[in-house]
Order: C-alpha cells, then structure tokens, then sequence
C-alpha cells in the first residue's frame, strides 16, 4: 500500500534505519534470554559497534529521538513513507522506555524473580518481532500496520 507516489530502494532503506533506535532499547530487555542461551546473542554482533557507540554518548537517545521527530516526521519534503517509519519507530521506542520505567518500579517491589525474568523476555520478544517486521514491511515497500501503534502514527503524520 503506499500512500503518494512510487517508494523506491533508497526510500526502502532509510525507511528501515530509525527502527535501529527500539532495536538498540530492546538489547537491555535480553539480558536474561542472553544469559540463558548466549548463542542467541550473536545474532547481534554486527550492531554491537553501534550499541557501544550509542551508550558511550551520554543523552545520544534523546538527541537521535529529537533529530528523528524534528528533521525527518517533520520535514514534509521528505517522502512519507520514511516518515511514517521514522515515527512507528519513535512510538516504538516510547514503549520501551516506559516499559523500563515501569519494570524499574515493579521489579524492586516484587524483587526480582521469575517474574521479572518473564516480563522482560516477553518485552524483548515483543519489540524484537515489532522491530523484524516493520523492517521486513519496509523493504517489501509496504507499511508496517502494528495495530493502535500505527493509528497513532498516522495521526502524526500529515
């Protein structure tokens, strides 16, 4: 489906790069997944340069977050189904960091536990299949329709 115009392999590709930013939030939801099956992590050693360089840059979430809304959902002149993406990304992203919030206040209430372990798995597997899919979607040059998500995403995006 797409909206105005023809989505060509460069709009295809700078549609998939802002869903590295929920990618990169998700990796700390992992850390139990990691620690019981560590051959599931090499399936992210070719980002770990970028998630290294990403933690090492004090509020570079912020500033990414900042630049991506500002520059890129923003700019009309650029091509909307970037747009869209950019944003599906940034919602995706909000998720997460509220779900670390909340996890942050319940996980010192109940003390870890399996609980925890569970509710942060479930969080990872989640965002990780939000993340494959809309990148899948955007390389087949079509939207990425995750349901309330992307209504909301399309009342952002003029």
């Amino acid at each position: 489906m797409t909206w105005r115009g023809s989505i060509t392999p460069l709009d295809r590709t700078f549609a998939c790069l802002p869903y590295l930013l929920p990618l990169i939030d998700a990796l700390a939801f992992g850390v139990f997944l990691f620690n019981q099956f560590p051959q599931f992590g090499v399936v992210f050693l070719p980002i770990l340069p970028i998630v290294a360089l990403y933690n090492s840059i004090p509020f570079v979430g912020l500033i990414v977050f900042f630049a991506l809304f500002l520059l890129v959902v923003r700019n009309e002149s650029i091509n909307r189904f970037i747009r869209f993406n950019a944003m599906q990304a940034i919602l995706l992203d909000i998720l997460l960091i509220l779900c670390n919030l909340i996890l942050g206040l319940l996980g010192s209430a109940l003390g870890g536990g399996l609980i925890v372990e569970t509710l942060y798995n479930v969080i990872f597997l989640g965002a990780i299949a939000a993340v494959v899919y809309s990148v899948v979607q955007s390389i087949l040059g079509r939207y990425a329709e995750i349901p309330t998500l992307s209504d909301a995403v399309h009342m952002q995006v003029r």
